[in-house]
């Protein structure tokens, strides 16, 4: 158990107690017999004010107990030999700052760890030819125009495009994601096979190990039109696309017997959201067809990732997201309804299959994630991390309910967890949750910020309103700008609205340990949007708001975020051509109507909403002479939440716990 301080405050110890002792699995590589899978087990310490990670292994049928074998720090991305007698993983051991080493471990035999490569911008994607002889993998390609550390020296950057930098990562337009060769020996150098100004990334060998397959965006208009291709890489330097340029496609896997490339996407690059789905084409290029179209779900787990695997020469695996669970399905080359294998309350957040074993990653709302081998069609589980940290921790579960929708036309997911110490006689305060996005999805699986509230004593609400994932697309579109050229919809703003708002009533009614007179409410992002508005449009239902990471302004946002211009994805017309759509979708517009109290939290480099969002939105209630409070985190980006530093995700929760127990109160 990580230490706790004897200065921190209960709502410090609260939160250290939650994050600090977050250790879980993820990431399963499956040797090609079968017998064994290789993971990442990342931690967090929270003396060192740090975030680890180890690869570690475990008997496929759980005969002996997992260990870690790799002794690094910064351990990931394992990927098994086709003899399964070696493992590849990339590593920052013993590199210079923002060097990533890429290393081979024997596995079958004794033998010393060597480097086989050391690149200045990260390794990824790492993965052995099917011969053996090679290891392809990912890494930025810094362009030596700018490669002065003094900047009073660097040359001034020519930008020619859009997404020219993105958030956590920075300046990417000079930095480019390259395909990389090297001899899996050791001998020689590292070889790039893309180089120039394009993108690259999620990378497949072909079966004869003459080249791979990848995605990528290589057209000249890939900014305009936000389209992104599968195409054929030979080890000569030859590139060829193997779909249109119209869709964005991503994933891709090469079929046992070399004959097919299957991928996942959708046809229109310019309409978000959809439901990604699998299709599949041959190998050399041509038409593609969608397989699991029969299930109206989003192919992509809990995480947002998208991947694939096949089976069989006629078989893939993939995972699905399905009201607020993930689960591993079974997709055809007969395009025949996905079935299902994994069951129960999970969130799947990463797989892998070889060698007749399926290996996946999965968490519950009150289990962080363990690796698991679906066996005679039962989970069996290889770790144990959730019972070491429910031990510790003693994260709460929850229980799922429904809303009908306030017009009729569905019924609304939501999720209800109780206050730690719950006393059905009592009555708590509440605090309502809404996702970011819109479209992903809250559910089965850990969130370490509803434990968290609930530890402190609040009653957490949580639902998947309209905009969200997991459901048909239709629900997903529903909130498309009213101008969207392909399924104009409500907007932000409307009947997502008024889902979330008949969840909160819903629960209010329902559970009368719930003090309607002590609602809070908290929104990150997209949800942070969801904030903001409330707070100008609803606020006399809320006793506090805390408006994170959000979009006030999307006027603004759509030409200041790093994926500028996006945006009309959902919207519809460019803010060139209707910027009063982008008025439309903005709650700062409602600034003179905030009576509640406000939080805002946000992150100095965030590139996604960047912090001139939050910088407006306080400008504007401090000169109104409202309510709020501005807390800026140095150094961190728009996932602060989620991946930033150990002891700012718990200062984070402190500053949150306490303004919502000082508004709460009574």
């Amino acid at each position: 158990m990580s230490s706790v301080h004897k200065d921190l405050s209960t709502h410090a110890r609260i939160a250290e107690r939650i994050i600090g002792n977050l250790v879980q699995a993820s990431g399963p590589a499956v040797s090609p017999d079968g017998s064994t899978v290789a993971f990442v087990v990342s931690r967090i310490d929270m003396a060192k004010n740090k975030n680890f990670s180890q690869v570690w292994l475990a008997a496929a049928d759980a005969s002996t107990a997992p260990r870690a074998v790799t002794g690094g720090d910064h351990d990931s991305g394992p990927a098994w030999s086709p003899d399964g007698r070696s493992l590849a993983f990339a590593s920052k051991r013993g590199a210079k700052s923002g060097e990533t080493t890429l290393h081979v471990l024997p596995i079958a035999t004794p033998g010393e760890t060597r480097t086989i490569a050391t690149m200045k911008e990260g390794v990824g994607d790492a993965c052995w030819s099917p011969d053996g002889r090679w290891i392809a993998f990912t890494s930025r390609t810094l362009d030596e125009r700018y490669e002065a550390e003094d900047e009073s020296w660097q040359a001034p950057r020519k930008i020619e495009r859009f997404f020219t930098k993105l958030d956590d990562e920075g300046w990417i337009f000079d930095r480019p994601k390259h395909l990389y060769v090297v001899a899996a020996d050791g001998t020689g150098t590292p070889r790039n096979l893309t180089p120039g100004e394009f993108q690259h990334g999620s990378i497949a060998w072909k079966s004869d190990s003459s080249g791979l397959v990848v995605a990528a965006q290589r057209h000249e208009t890939w900014d305009l039109d936000f389209a992104n291709a599968i195409y054929s890489v030979s080890l000569d330097g030859t590139i060829d696309a193997l779909t249109g340029l119209s869709g964005n496609y991503d994933a891709p896997a090469i079929s046992p017997d070399g004959s097919n490339v299957a991928f996942v996407g959708f046809d229109d690059s310019r309409t978000y959201p959809q439901n990604v789905h699998v299709a599949v084409l041959p190998a050399g290029g041509g038409e593609h067809r969608w397989l699991s179209r029969q299930l109206d779900r989003t192919f992509e787990t809990s995480a947002g990732s998208m991947s694939l695997q096949w089976l069989d020469d006629s078989t893939l695996l993939s995972a699905a997201e399905d009201r607020g669970e993930t689960h591993l399905y079974e997709v055809s080359l007969d395009a025949s309804e996905p079935k299902r294998l994994t069951s129960g309350a999970i969130g799947v957040n990463s797989f892998d299959a070889a060698g007749g074993t399926i290996a996946y990653a999965a968490s519950a709302v009150d289990a962080v994630s363990d690796i698991f081998v679906h066996h005679d069609n039962e989970p069996l589980r290889l770790t144990s991390f959730a019972d070491t940290y429910r031990s510790v921790a003693q994260p709460s579960s929850w229980e799922r309910f429904t809303v009908p929708c306030t017009d009729g036309s569905d019924e609304i997911d939501a999720w209800i967890m109780l206050p730690t110490g719950f006393d059905a006689a009592a009555r708590y305060p509440v605090l309502l949750n809404v996702h970011g996005g819109p479209h992903t999805q809250y559910g089965e699986t850990f969130f370490d910020e509803a434990q968290v509230q609930a530890a402190a004593g609040f009653v957490v609400i949580m639902s998947n309103p309209r905009g969200g994932s997991g459901r048909e697309q239709s629900w997903g579109q529903a909130i498309l700008g009213p101008k969207h050229h392909a399924a104009p919809g409500a907007g932000w703003g409307t009947i997502d609205v008024d889902d979330v708002l008949a969840v909160l009533e819903t629960t209010l009614q329902r559970y009368p340990f719930c003090d309607e007179s002590r609602v809070g409410m908290i929104g990150g992002s997209y949800g942070g949007f969801m904030a903001t508005w409330l707070a100008g449009c609803h606020g006399d239902r809320f006793k506090a708001i805390c408006s994170e990471r959000a979009v006030n302004n999307m006027l603004t946002e759509e030409f200041t975020s790093d994926i500028a211009t996006i945006f009309q994805v959902e919207v519809g017309p460019s803010v060139i051509d209707a910027p009063e759509e982008y008025v439309r979708f903005s709650p700062i517009r409602f600034v003179r109507d905030i009576t509640v109290p406000m939080l805002i939290i946000h992150s100095e480099h965030d590139y996604r909403c960047p912090i001139s969002q939050a910088e407006e939105l306080f400008v504007a209630m401090r000169l109104l002479h409202k309510d709020v409070t501005f807390y800026r985190f140095p150094g961190e980006g728009h996932e602060l939440s989620r991946s930033g530093s150990p002891v700012h995700r718990r200062q984070r929760a402190e500053i949150i716990l306490d303004f919502f127990a000082q508004h709460l109160a009574s």
